[in-house]
């Protein structure tokens, strides 16, 4: 019995068997799957993005606009004062001093509040002199970055009108100090003499309705004056930051950036 020669494949006939792999395809085949089996490890493993890196990556789209929005408030700032000092319609345009930088504040946090303070300062010590633009800073500028820190933590109407009481205090003796060095006179001893003036004043309206007799008649105590003179000022800035109060309490809500609301006695008032 004769056996038939094996089919060996002709030259230039198709293969029988195309799908199977020859060595050297076997090994690029191995060497693929081991690539994909890293690629697959790496994305399965792969480390989150810290917290810090996208925290930066938000600062970083959002900086242009603090930057943008910082100089245009502390620009506002600027005019307003420069509108009140030529042209000063009456205490309107006085009340909306701290609000910039209190709006800084609510919106991007106190590093940008501190910097639209500076920003004014800067702006307004080239445009009318550094006298002026000290007058400014203090207590106006200091005044809206401490309203901003208490309206954004939510405090009371009460504790913010105290501490912007203090600082409006401490401004006013500023500015008197200061007025008093560019003029080379005393200003204090100028307002003590008006409001020795004023005491006497109420003593004599006093005597003439009889609430009061001839005996006290006299000079004031300059001690009495002086004390009464401070007292004058703390209620000036306590009606002056209640005032500031309403006026963000109607401006910086439409703004989007709310602040605490006023007390009940407040709000009925208002209502009414």
């Amino acid at each position: 019995m004769s056996h038939s020669p094996t089919n060996a494949p002709e030259p230039g006939a198709p293969d029988q068997n195309p799908g199977a792999a020859t060595p050297a395809d076997s090994g690029s085949v191995s060497t693929d799957s081991q690539a994909f089996d890293e690629l697959e490890t790496y994305l399965d493993y792969q480390p989150a993005a810290p917290t810090a890196t996208l925290n930066s990556l938000h600062q970083a789209k959002v900086g242009p606009l603090v930057m943008v929005e910082t100089a245009f408030l502390a620009s506002t700032a600027c005019l307003i004062w420069l509108v009140n000092t030529y042209f000063p319609p009456g205490p309107i345009l006085r009340i909306l001093f701290p609000l910039p930088m209190a709006l800084v504040y609510l919106r991007w946090g106190g590093r940008a509040a501190w910097m639209s303070a500076l920003v004014s300062g800067l702006l307004l010590a080239v445009l009318m002199g550094p006298p002026r633009s000290l007058l400014f800073l203090m207590p106006y500028a200091v005044m809206g970055v401490q309203l901003g820190f208490l309206w954004s933590r939510r405090a009371n109407w009460y504790v913010a009108i105290g501490l912007g009481t203090i600082i409006g205090t401490l401004g006013f003796f500023f500015r008197v100090w200061l007025t008093s060095i560019l003029l080379g006179e005393d200003l204090w001893v100028y307002l003590t003499s008006q409001v020795t003036q004023l005491l006497s004043w109420i003593l004599d309206r006093l005597i003439d309705l009889g609430l009061l007799g001839l005996g006290v008649v006299g000079e004031p105590n300059l001690a009495a004056v002086q004390a009464l003179a401070v007292v004058m000022v703390v209620l000036s800035n306590i009606v002056y930051l209640f005032t500031v109060h309403l006026a963000g309490w109607l401006l910086l809500e439409r703004l989007g950036a709310a602040m605490p609301a006023p007390p009940e006695w407040v709000q009925t008032l208002l209502e009414e």
